[in-house]
């Protein structure tokens, strides 16, 4: 947060979001003093805005204004394309500007609004990669309005977006679903302060903490709750960890998804959105068997769907910033002084801003259809080193020179490159930017049926009534995970394939999917 009248202030971009900024900075007079607006536009420079200077040209003024060690720039152009970003950041740092705040590109949607509260710190993720695509939010949520929506995972990095941008889609109610008390608690403060400081509309925001792989539970939060959409983000996720815990991530991906299909489809919720990964196609780790195992789901239950009712899910690779992903994870070890360590000098993969991809699976809830399989189109893949070089550039140091890079390997259940589709999935572009749609594959419904009772007992307990201890039946079941491993390699021959690269998993090297790299 900006110190109080200690601080002078330098709004980038004299537009209508740089004003609506400095007009809450003024009225709240709590942030410190607007010193100065930086512009590039000539009819601008030189003139007054409410009595505070437009000076520029941005690149001329930024690096000889004399700035004091407590004061801002906050960069408020949120149609700025990245390379501008990176041109007016270099030009911050060579001015001596140590904080710098920016309003993220989607804030500008949001009926032509912009608040103080919505800036954050720049961070890399707003220089790196391509240009975001803008989505009209006021447009895209309209079959929101007067919903009560549900975001499962939703103090997650994807669900704690979906929900700050559904703050402004008119909904009626907005239930945060979680697991974690800490991550729910932090996403429902924000959003209430949010609220207060007249970001969005008044939807009536409900915390609920609660676990997906109760089955009963989920039936009654959604019965009671009346939810009319909702968004599935939560999962288990992280690679490795989810290799060391296979029975874990199949009882609370698979099956967890499975009791909330079950509740929708009985309690009549109008749209329900899985949010999908690159690593269920061809997967070769549990945690990407997980994820295509909930695809196939989906797909089935859309088939029993009731009028009025769809069900689909989005597909996409990994997102800048979340939880588990390499931009906080190479920060943090510039922050120790390195080294930054990288798998493969080969490792690839798509990125995509998170309020990006949160936009798109806003929009595909609104258009997508019951039945249907979708795709965002992430553009071409960055090899890791490279991005991990433009971290060190952006923390003003040198690859090599003041922080090493290291290679270590492929970790387990990792490929060099993450194929987004199949090739028989045929991706087509709609008529919306940046959003696909994919030819469905779906799994026979009693070959689905019949892995799914194989796996049950491995992940859940089942006791005899009289003596309440775990059935003698299921001992050597449950919990075993060498078998489970067993029966998803018969089901999965990417998997099987995968796992015999050696005969010792723990050993195997890592290999990259034989998918062709097709962009659209």
């Amino acid at each position: 947060m900006l110190q109080k009248s200690e601080s002078n202030l330098y709004i980038i971009g004299a537009g209508f979001a740089g004003q609506m900024i400095a007009q809450d900075i003024q009225r709240k007079k709590v942030f410190g003093n607007v010193a100065a607006y930086l512009d590039d536009d000539k009819k601008l420079i030189g003139t007054e805005i409410d009595g505070i200077p437009v000076l520029g040209p941005i690149s001329g003024v930024a690096p000889v204004i004399r700035c004091g060690p407590l004061d801002e720039a906050i960069i408020a152009i949120p149609s700025a394309p990245t390379e501008k970003i990176r041109e007016i950041y270099e030009n911050l740092k060579k001015g001596g500007f140590a904080h710098i705040r920016i309003l993220p590109s989607v804030s500008q949607i949001v009926n032509g609004k912009a608040h103080f509260v919505q800036t954050r710190e720049i961070d890399p993720l707003d220089i790196l990669g391509r240009t975001p695509i803008i989505i009209p939010l006021h447009e895209s949520l309209q079959y929101l309005r007067g919903k009560r929506v549900m975001i499962t995972g939703a103090g997650g990095s994807i669900g704690s977006e979906l929900a700050r941008q559904l703050l402004s889609g008119g909904a009626e109610r907005l239930y945060l679903f979680g697991h974690g008390e800490n991550s729910i608690v932090q996403i429902y403060r924000e959003l209430i302060d949010l609220q207060n400081e007249g970001v969005g509309e008044k939807a009536t925001v409900v915390p609920i903490i609660g676990d997906m792989k109760d089955r009963e539970y989920m039936r009654y939060i959604i019965e009671r709750t009346h939810v009319d959409v909702i968004f599935h983000c939560a999962a288990y996720k992280h690679v490795p960890m989810m290799e060391e815990n296979p029975v874990a991530v199949i009882e609370n991906n698979v099956f967890g998804t499975k009791f909330i299909l079950d509740a929708a489809l009985e309690f009549g919720v109008s749209r329900f959105v899985l949010i999908s990964t690159d690593k269920a196609v061809s997967p070769v780790s549990i945690y990407g068997v997980s994820k295509m195992l909930c695809e196939k789901l989906v797909l089935q239950y859309a088939k029993k769907a009731k009028q009025n009712q769809n069900f689909m899910f989005v597909r996409f690779g990994n997102v800048l910033g979340s939880r588990g992903s390499i931009l906080p994870l190479f920060m943090n070890q510039i922050k120790n002084g390195g080294p930054v360590t990288v798998t493969t000098k080969e490792m690839e993969r798509f990125f995509m801003t998170i309020p990006e991809a949160c936009s798109l699976v806003l929009e595909t809830g609104g258009v997508g259809k019951n039945g249907k399989s979708y795709l965002l189109d992430m553009g071409e893949p960055i090899k890791i080193i490279d991005m991990a070089e433009q971290i060190i550039k952006f923390s003003g140091l040198q690859p090599g020179k003041d922080i090493e890079i290291k290679i270590i390997g492929a970790r387990e259940g990792e490929r060099d490159y993450e194929p987004l589709w199949l090739d028989e999935e045929n991706p087509q572009k709609t008529e919306y930017e940046k959003l696909l749609i994919l030819k469905n594959l779906e799994m026979d419904e009693s070959e689905l049926e019949s892995l799914l009772n194989k796996l049950e007992p491995i992940c859940f307990p089942r006791f005899n009534c009289d003596s309440k201890e775990l059935d003698l039946s299921q001992k050597n079941h449950f919990r075993n995970k060498e078998e489970l491993i067993e029966i998803l390699r018969k089901a999965v021959p990417s998997l099987d394939n995968f796992y015999n690269i050696t005969k010792d998993k723990s050993q195997a090297k890592r290999i990259s999917t034989s998918a062709e790299k097709i962009t659209l």
